[in-house]
């Protein structure tokens, strides 16, 4: 059943009818042409990484299959490798960034352990689940030298 509109506007709503589907590795080659046209557009190549960007949300190792095969079938190798790697190392640097606010987050806690200060859940969660780097190297640097947890979230001390 063909959509009308413009190709981007077609392909778009294929890749999200489908996307959470069995049938998005089947269907891709079937839309070789929307990649094409959208390819050609103005704004293809943006486009085009939009589409893909979701792809790496919802795909298999099938899907990445297809989807470099389509991918190469609409542009030249060079352009297909470079647009399917861009997002891949936005991935990766995603999940680098996640592991280091994790890794540091951790570090406050073993710090603080290893301080003796007693940390209790509500304040263990606010660590864990703190994802501000800038808070988190704060409350490490202080966790090296702090006596209570007050001192570390950089509250004053009652008196």
């Amino acid at each position: 059943m063909a959509r009308p509109g413009p190709p981007l506007a077609r392909l778009a709503w294929r890749v999200l009818r489908y996307g959470r589907t069995e049938q998005l590795a089947y269907r891709l080659p079937d839309w070789t042409v929307l990649f094409a046209q959208v390819h050609a557009a103005p704004d293809g190549t943006a486009n085009l990484t939009a589409i893909i960007h979701y792809l790496f949300w919802v795909w298999d190792k099938t899907t990445r299959q297809v989807t470099g095969q389509v991918l190469h079938s609409v542009m030249d190798a060079q352009q297909a490798e470079a647009l399917m790697r861009s997002y891949g190392e936005t991935l990766i640097e995603r999940g680098h960034r996640r592991g280091l606010k994790q890794g540091l987050a951790q570090g406050v806690l073993r710090i603080l352990a290893a301080r003796g200060l007693l940390v209790d859940e509500q304040a263990r969660q606010r660590i864990l689940t703190c994802t501000d780097m800038a808070t988190l190297d704060t409350w490490f640097d202080r966790a090296l030298t702090a006596t209570t947890l007050s001192e570390v979230w950089g509250e004053p001390t009652q008196q």
